[in-house]
């Protein structure tokens, strides 16, 4: 069992609400992960891999780091080949791409902008003419900027977010789909905000609750091609994306409101997308699951 993060100290001794995470905010989205204090815990050191992605191909957008990152190591453990569409994060992309190949497997890292359309074509040609083939889609890019009232929602603002969060979803599932074949999976990242809203991420819960419904009309589309479409809709988990959205005082207390009173690692995540991607879930489409630290949807 892989050990809890200790709790650095307390916000409020009265009240013993615990500080979990100390970063400081950083100001560009969607974050770097290298700048983070502490890490994120991104694989399971006493994980036992079986070969259930074997000869596998994996696109992953947003693989370079926190959530995708430990998708991409844990495939690669599985056996499968992997390309990482990012936006900017080199250091991230690169150290990323450093563990897939120590595993032994190929990784192929393509920097670009997913909210232009042309950007998901030129990622799965790309892939199609390096390894030959595309039988995984992860769809998990996203950002997320909180306002306190939808009136500080700036039409720029309310754009970047759709486009990033659900139109590149949209752009690299019709990309990649000409050359998908029978019992090839796509897995897209939603959110617990879909199900629960936030009060202050309006515009990101409404692109997560998009991204329901989209997973849900694209399985019963895909059915009789025999393609799985599910979603993974994550909680409160310790990625680049907090310390790019939230204030230090926030994120020391991140995750702590869930029943299980703290936040996810990348790591406890990566499992639900696996499930998904292997044969394990031959019979699983349109579905969501939930790794939330317990909240009930």
């Amino acid at each position: 069992m892989y050990p809890e993060r200790k709790y650095i100290g307390y916000k409020d001794e009265n009240c013993k609400i615990p500080i979990t995470f100390s970063s400081e905010h950083q100001n560009v989205q969607p974050g770097m992960e290298y700048l983070m204090n502490p890490q994120p815990i991104f694989e399971d050191p006493d994980y036992i891999p079986s070969g259930k992605l074997k000869n596998k191909v994996a696109i992953i957008s947003g693989g370079d780091s926190g959530i995708g990152r430990s998708i991409a190591i844990l495939f690669a453990k599985e056996g499968a080949d992997i390309v990482i569409a990012y936006l900017n994060e080199k250091q991230d992309a690169q150290f990323t791409k450093s563990k897939i190949e120590q595993i032994g497997k190929k990784c192929i890292l393509i920097e670009g902008d997913l909210k232009n359309e042309k950007c998901s074509k030129f990622v799965v040609d790309n892939t199609i003419n390096s390894l030959g083939k595309i039988d995984i889609l992860i769809n998990n890019c996203a950002v997320q900027f909180p306002q306190n009232s939808i009136l500080d929602i700036t039409s720029s603002q309310l754009i970047n977010t759709f486009e990033t969060n659900i139109f590149s979803y949209f752009y690299l599932t019709k990309a990649v789909l000409p050359h998908l074949m029978s019992n090839s999976s796509i897995i897209n990242t939603a959110s617990v905000t879909a199900f629960d809203g936030k009060k202050d991420l309006i515009d990101y819960s409404a692109t997560k609750g998009a991204i329901v419904s989209f997973t849900k009309s694209l399985a019963l589309s895909l059915a009789d091609m025999k393609i799985r479409v599910n979603a993974v809709a994550p909680g409160p988990i310790w990625t680049p994306l907090i310390p790019s959205s939230f204030s230090k005082n926030q994120i020391e207390t991140f995750g702590n409101d869930v029943p299980l009173k703290r936040p996810g690692e990348p790591f406890e995540i990566a499992p639900a997308y696996l499930y998904l991607a292997s044969d394990d879930s031959r019979y699983v489409t349109g579905q969501i699951i939930h790794v939330n630290g317990g909240t009930i949807i």
